[in-house]
């Protein structure tokens, strides 16, 4: 299935049911008396979680998505039908976007939760309502409202624990493959993962968490090169980011160097990513002798001035992976407990994944914005063109011989 992460709706709650003029009439009463009854409220548009879901391709498809309207009130004070409701399933970390506000309405982040975005209009009332000791006949009702409707911006944002970030072929579907059971595609070239991936890693039968690949980055990703910096949104709900660099790249590429340009990258596309507790990981180490392992890594950290846990590991032969495994696994669960003992951490986290969608958002708008600049720019460029090729045929004299 193809993996769209990211679309635009519209969604329109139901008008709410007029109210009813009516008045009792029946046999030997003959003062009946008003009995117009309620307008329906019109049906609310709803936004589930739903955990079977990966991607938001049928919202590609289907852009308008409208509740029922309210019915209107009937005689007998009896109040019209309600409309009803719909559900909009998404997958788990879609957050929910108005397009005109540019503010997040909402963020799915657990499977089953049920959020409202745009509530159907509230039912007219019958002309019962008016009724009163000076007016008994009362020939008053009342319209229903209008629902609400939003023009909407669908973002997934895949939910993982762990983060890897790097080059293109520096072994992150590696690492996903030999930690997890899920089998991304891994080849001998650049640019092999095209879309995100994730893998449960398990340590046991009760303690897992998750990891998520995404495409690799390059030079210029924050101004739009490549693919990474169209997923690197995936990355801000992870708590922990592995940075992954070859330790002899194909290329001769020196990995300092490479650890510095993914750095600066980060950097541009979002400060708060850029500073999330990153881990460095040095792949490919079956490349070199086992007994030069060590001092590769710490030249490589010396060099760096790395400040974090620094790892050096074979993805292929898996050495060195389940050690890795096995400290974010205690991390994690340290970042956890303390979360669920104070809970202003938790809310301190929660500010920060709202800040680094703020600035992921942004950034991408700007790239957005860029590319349709410089498509404007070439299509007037290429009527320039025409138009000066137009006046050159103009300028042709004919001559015509008897």
């Amino acid at each position: 299935m193809k993996f769209v992460d990211e679309a635009v709706v519209r969604v329109e709650a139901g008008k709410g049911g007029n109210g009813c003029l009516s008045f009792r009439r029946e046999k030997y009463i003959p003062k009946g008396g008003p009995d117009g009854g309620d307008g329906g409220r019109g049906g609310s548009v709803f936004i589930e979680g739903d955990d079977s879901l990966n991607t938001l391709i049928d919202f590609r498809y289907q852009r308008l998505y409208r509740a029922e309207h309210g019915k209107s009130g009937m005689g007998r004070e009896k109040s019209g039908p309600k409309g009803e409701d719909m559900t909009l399933k998404v997958p788990v970390g879609t957050s929910i976007v108005d397009v005109d506000t540019d503010t997040v309405l909402a963020d799915v982040t657990a499977p089953g939760e049920r959020i409202c975005i745009a509530e159907g209009g509230h039912g007219g009332m019958g002309n019962t309502r008016f009724k009163s000791s000076t007016n008994r006949a009362p020939r008053k009702t009342t319209l229903g409202k209008p629902g609400e409707a939003r023009d909407l911006r669908l973002e997934l944002q895949v939910l993982a624990d762990v983060g890897l970030v790097g080059l293109p072929n520096a072994g992150k579907s590696s690492l996903v493959s030999s930690l997890s059971a899920a089998k991304p595609k891994i080849a001998d070239y650049p640019f092999t993962t095209l879309i995100p991936s994730l893998g449960v890693v398990r340590i046991n039968s009760h303690r897992s968490f998750v990891i998520a690949d995404v495409p690799g980055l390059i030079a210029g990703a924050a101004e739009g090169a490549g693919l990474g910096i169209r997923f690197l949104k995936h990355l801000t709900r992870a708590r922990i980011l592995l940075h992954m660099v070859d330790l002899q790249p194909l290329d001769g590429k020196d990995p300092v160097e490479a650890v510095e340009e993914i750095a600066s990258e980060l950097e541009r596309f979002s400060p708060t990513l850029a500073s999330r507790e990153r881990w460095l990981v040095v792949n490919k180490a079956d490349t070199v002798p086992e007994d030069e392992w060590d001092d590769a890594l710490d030249q490589i950290v010396a060099r760096l001035n790395w400040q974090g846990p620094a790892y050096i590991i074979s993805g292929l032969l898996e050495q060195g992976t389940e050690l890795l495994a096995q400290d974010l696994m205690i991390r994690l669960e340290s970042i956890w407990a303390e979360e669920e003992a104070t809970p202003d951490l938790a809310d301190e986290e929660r500010m920060t994944r709202f800040r680094m969608a703020e600035e992921a958002r942004e950034r991408l708008n700007e790239v957005r914005e860029a590319r349709r600049a410089a498509r404007l720019a070439a299509k007037l460029e290429a009527q320039r063109q025409d138009d000066e090729d137009d006046d050159d045929d103009s300028d042709v004299e004919v001559v015509y011989h008897p």
